[in-house]
């Protein structure tokens, strides 16, 4: 086969079929208006293809599932355009994600002899890894759905109060991240920040907490309580601070009520968080007044001199340590 001939084949093995319809086709076929179907295009992340043909039975079929669930009054179409942008968003960084993380497999393949070209390993994997992994994508959206579901249940607030709730919030930043990235090659930056925000989701989920999200050279986390969110940041310091492939990092944490929305998190601790991480020294914890009420003898604290923080004015951080000698018993 020709390169054009391998990269339909390997099209068609991800889509599970041949593409041989348009997107009105699809929309027609699937229950929904043409404005409607322009409108799920939009929100799952998909290019406008006019009247190309790009879409085969899989699309038919996902289209039906949203006119389906609109029409029998599951979903009004508001929630339903929400939640398909939610998937679209989501999965279109994991994709992006997998791909760039299967190239080395698929380059060792082809140095290896295991395949003759790229597509074709890329081939190899979506006929033979593609299936599993599918099913392990549904698995885990079932155990994150029903943590997730737990946690708004545990909650046990009026409707209106669901989204919104007091935690810890850390922000994690790599010191002098820009000055270290421009002495290093692609490959080499790459697996920097892979190492860094690996680490950091780990340990961060073994403290019980979640990763919102990574920014490159920092990340984002909550935790339920500001005594385990302290203990994470203590923790990220002594794993990822000591390490010397890795650069110092600084943390902020800020405690206070939290809006979820969109998989993300809002409110004023998410900013003083983020600020605190800015001004703390390398290899430091800088906390909030509403972090430190909630501690005790576990911990060293120490305010330190006002400084102007954006947004909030003069504020006196509070730096924290473990304090040496004590012996937690839980």
């Amino acid at each position: 086969m020709n390169r054009s001939e391998l990269r339909d084949q390997l099209v068609s093995q991800i889509l599970g079929g041949e593409l041989d319809l348009t997107s009105a086709e699809v929309v027609e076929k699937g229950g929904l208006t043409l404005d409607a179907g322009k409108r799920l295009w939009r929100a799952l992340g998909f290019p406008d293809t006019g009247d190309s043909i790009a879409y085969g039975a899989a699309d038919v079929r996902a289209v039906s599932i949203v006119a389906a669930s609109i029409e029998h009054g599951v979903l009004d179409e508001l929630t339903a355009f929400r939640m398909t942008r939610a998937l679209g968003h989501t999965m279109s960084r994991l994709a992006d994600w997998q791909v760039s993380t299967l190239v080395e497999q698929v380059e060792h393949d082809v140095e290896g002899g295991k395949s003759g070209s790229r597509l074709e390993a890329a081939i190899e994997l979506a006929t033979n890894a593609a299936p599993g992994f599918e099913e392990l994508i549904l698995y885990v959206w079932r155990r994150h759905l029903a943590a997730a579901a737990a946690r708004i249940e545990a909650l046990g607030a009026a409707d209106e109060e669901l989204l919104s709730t007091v935690m810890t919030v850390g922000f994690a930043d790599l010191s002098r991240f820009t000055s270290l990235a421009n002495g290093l090659d692609d490959a080499a930056l790459a697996t920097l920040v892979e190492n860094f925000e690996t680490r950091c989701a780990d340990i961060v989920t073994a403290h019980g907490g979640r990763v919102i999200k990574t920014l490159g050279d920092a990340v984002l986390f909550v935790c339920d309580d500001a005594v385990e969110g302290t203990r994470t940041a203590l923790d990220l310091v002594r794993q990822i601070g000591t390490r010397a492939e890795l650069p110092d990092i600084c943390v902020g944490l800020a405690t206070g009520s939290v809006i979820s929305r969109l998989g993300d998190v809002f409110g004023p601790p998410v900013n003083l968080a983020a600020r605190l991480s800015h001004v703390a020294r390398s290899n430091r914890v800088l906390i909030d007044e509403g972090t430190a009420l909630y501690l005790d003898d576990e911990f060293d604290m120490r305010t330190l001199p006002p400084r102007p923080l954006r947004g909030f004015g003069n504020l006196s951080p509070i730096t924290v340590s473990e304090r040496r000698g004590f012996f937690r018993t839980d």
